[in-house]
């Protein structure tokens, strides 16, 4: 009899052993969470951009007439002076090379023109003789005139003779000195490129630096020949330094003449202030590396803090203050999500997770603004996973 009992309470002991185990396997497993406090702090929005150093003012030197550049007498960085350091120097152009069917034209002209020269010669000579008869003729009519055989009118006749022809002679000369222009004319279009002078004996156009300043680019080095407008070289003041950033028309509307700028990334582990000096009134379109066409206005900051070793066409990185405070609530932004048109957290108070409506105001890359709903020293779940839900159980992961 005392058997049966032993073996029925063994029986019990492990039914009850076995829901035990039951129980504990099924029980609500406590969710592993990163937990961070809701803290009071100084904070900042910022927007942060990819720039470019420039120089303030660029110079560029550009060809004011057409010719043939000598090779350009100064290098990247070399130091210039105003109105005192030639850049470089223009010469006329060479004659263009004649083919043989132009030369041949070329040379019927100038024959023509010679031929023309001959006769107008002639007709100067025809002319002077013809005013010499003329002269001749009046000369004896005064006489005749003074004896009383010529009358007044043939001497005035004669007269006017004398002045015709003495205007025919000057025509003549006119005419000779128009064939002599129309000769050297034909004789200059026959000019061939000479290899041994190619700049010919002509002064040249010097090009001085127009500031005092540092040589920042050529584009035209070596000799050749450039039309007028050509730019041949950049020259600028290196010490005075701004910064160009190309912002979203979204985020140019937030940044105002006076906002501060920090230049991070730019070479060195420390960061130089800038002033936002000014914000173009007119966007560009610009492709983005995904080929979205974007609207981008161009944000110009002066540099309050410099360092010798930047350069124009230089990279940095600007990050500009929109909105600070001193002292405000502040939560991870790792910690908000959004339930409907409102932003939650998950406040872990005694093991439980608590879901928490919040107002934010303002938001950076890290933290956001608490209006209302947290306060100070509150331990809120960091990144809160789908499965977590109001009232589960939570535990800090180590």
């Amino acid at each position: 009899m005392k058997l049966i009992w032993i073996k029925r309470l063994g029986l019990a002991l492990l039914a009850v052993a076995v829901v035990a185990g039951f129980g504990w396997a099924l029980r609500e497993q406590p969710a592993l969470v990163d937990v961070a406090e809701v803290t009071v702090a100084p904070m900042r929005v910022t927007i942060r951009e990819e720039g470019m150093m420039r120089v303030r003012d660029v110079y560029a030197v550009s060809a004011p007439t057409a010719g043939h550049l000598t090779r350009t007498m100064v290098n990247e960085g070399d130091v210039v002076k105003a109105n005192n350091t030639v850049v470089a120097s223009i010469h006329p152009l060479d004659p263009p090379l004649i083919d043989r069917r132009a030369e041949t034209e070329l040379l019927a002209s100038r024959d023509a023109a010679r031929a023309g020269v001959g006769v107008a010669e002639i007709d100067l000579q025809r002319a002077q003789s013809a005013l010499k008869l003329a002269q001749d003729e009046l000369a004896r009519t005064i006489k005749l005139f003074g004896s009383g055989f010529v009358s007044e009118s043939a001497l005035q006749r004669l007269t006017n003779e004398v002045d015709l022809q003495k205007n025919a002679v000057d025509a003549a000369k006119a005419v000779i000195g128009l064939r002599n222009a129309e000769l050297a004319n034909a004789e200059a279009r026959l000019l061939q490129p000479d290899p041994a002078d190619p700049t010919g004996e002509s002064c040249c156009v010097n090009l001085l630096a127009p500031i005092d300043g540092t040589v920042l680019a050529v584009m035209a080095r070596s000799e050749q020949a450039v039309a007028a407008g050509a730019k041949i070289a950049e020259i600028g003041n290196v010490h005075d330094l701004e910064i160009a950033v190309d912002l979203l028309s979204s985020d140019a509307v937030r940044i105002t003449s006076g906002t501060e700028g920090e230049i991070s990334d730019w070479g060195d582990d420390h960061s130089l202030r800038a002033t936002v000096r000014r914000v173009d009134p007119a966007a560009f379109t610009k492709v983005s590396a995904l080929g979205i066409e974007e609207q981008r206005v161009t944000v110009v900051l002066d540099l309050e803090d410099t360092d010798v070793r930047l350069g124009h066409g230089y990279r940095v990185f600007v990050e500009m203050t929109v909105w600070k405070c001193a002292r405000c609530i502040q939560v991870p932004i790792g910690a908000l999500f959004r339930n409907s048109d409102r932003w939650n957290v998950f406040v872990a108070d005694g093991g439980r997770a608590r879901q928490t409506d919040v107002q934010i105001g303002h938001m950076n890359d890290d933290a956001a603004e608490v209006l209302t709903g947290l306060k100070p020293g509150v331990s809120v779940i960091v990144h809160p996973s789908d499965t977590l839900a109001d009232g589960g159980l939570v535990e800090r992961r180590n």
